[in-house]
């Protein structure tokens, strides 16, 4: 599309918001963190309902955020929005700690996200992905192993995914390498887990959309992280076209997203959503495939039919 006056901006800009009422932002990390973040849980719940948003869910990688969002529930105006929480299984937490998994579902956590920032393959490569330092001293990250030395998963990893089953809850694959992520998924599928969520395939994980087309046949949602896509975030790695390879190969019925965002000094989540719903319209992806991305799909993979 050419920009001859700003008419054009404006009705794209128009839709993009018409396309985020009832949106689900499967991605967001607001504070407390040791990582230097932008808004709190609260926070981020009032930006998403000014545009209309059903849900967010709220990440740590260091911590769980079923408290965090307990806790700003409580207060005497509540939540705007639906806010789920969960856990990531790195270092901070023990790793895969099936006690720590059965107290964030039992006390309402949603999600459970497979090792991130304790990942071998995120230990070995974070650096050239631009990862961000944390703003506190902490010692030194140790790879959480999944798959042990037979090429299955290891014991622990079975007693979280049955805990994740039985509370019909989502797994995320996190930051681990392809090769993986895809013994993860096909354990999971056996085992009769029915959520699954690859996270950023070609972020860390390194994963190629053929591969990707390969998880969603078997049932996973593939997640693009939108501060990848948005070029004024620290994060920028890809133009948008890349965003739309991605979906033609998996399928948009497979593809949802997450805006990843929440940092200090990036875009407000938000902020991130209204450009990129743009921009996926300004390169002819149909408004009902849009909305798919953002609502339909991130609604049915967290059950809130």
């Amino acid at each position: 599309m050419v920009w001859h006056n700003m008419q054009p901006i404006r009705e794209i800009s128009e839709r993009a918001m018409e396309l985020l009422q009832g949106a689900v932002d499967l991605h967001v990390h607001p504070g407390p963190s040791p990582f230097p973040r932008r808004l709190t849980v609260r926070e981020a719940a009032l930006r998403a309902a000014e545009l209309g948003f059903r849900a967010i869910v709220v990440k740590s990688h260091h911590h769980s955020t079923v408290s965090d969002v307990l806790v700003a529930a409580s207060c005497p105006a509540g939540l705007p929005v639906a806010v789920l929480g969960g856990v990531a299984l790195n270092n901070q937490i023990g790793g895969l700690n099936p006690y720590a998994v059965e107290l964030a579902l039992k006390l309402g956590g949603r999600v459970v996200w497979f090792p991130t920032i304790s990942a071998a393959k995120h230990i070995r490569v974070h650096t050239r992905f631009k990862f961000p330092r944390s703003a506190v001293q902490l010692r030194p990250a140790e790879p959480v192993q999944v798959i042990g030395s037979d090429g299955r998963l290891v014991a622990e990893a079975y007693e979280v995914l049955t805990l994740i089953r039985d509370h019909d809850a989502v797994l995320a694959t996190g930051h681990l390498d392809a090769p993986e992520v895809d013994i993860l998924i096909r354990e999971a599928v056996a085992l009769g887990v029915r959520r699954i969520l690859v996270n950023h395939p070609n972020f860390v994980v390194e994963a190629e959309p053929t591969l990707c087309r390969r998880w969603a046949e078997l049932g996973a949602y593939i997640e693009h992280s939108l501060c990848m896509y948005d070029d004024r975030s620290s994060f920028y790695h890809w133009p948008l076209n890349m965003l739309v390879k991605y979906i033609r190969a998996v399928g948009p019925e497979r593809t949802v997203l997450g805006s990843d965002l929440g940092q200090a000094d990036n875009p407000l989540p938000t902020e991130s959503y209204l450009r990129i719903v743009a921009g996926l319209l300004d390169l002819g992806i149909p408004a009902a495939t849009v909305q798919r991305l953002v609502a339909q799909n991130p609604v049915a993979l967290l059950g809130l039919e």
